[in-house]
């Protein structure tokens, strides 16, 4: 597992990225918001945790956190 060092506190990679995840996942609701993308869409709070996880998922991608090394 990937650990970075933040002033003395060891902090898994996945919850710097999680928290890399919710800005970008307000500003692309914010965004669907001004388009009216949410008159289509049948459940918006389930939608919304979808759109994280998979925000969240194409960060540890690109990042390459999800590669394990030992």
């Amino acid at each position: 597992m990937i650990e970075v060092n933040l002033l003395g506190v060891q902090l898994p990679w996945l919850l710097l990225l999680a928290a890399g995840a919710l800005p970008c996942s307000w500003a692309t609701r914010r965004l669907l918001a001004i388009v009216g993308a949410y008159r289509w869409i049948w459940h918006p709070a389930l939608f919304d945790v979808a759109l994280y996880v998979l925000l969240l998922c194409a960060l540890a991608s690109l990042t390459g956190a999800t590669t394990a090394s030992s």
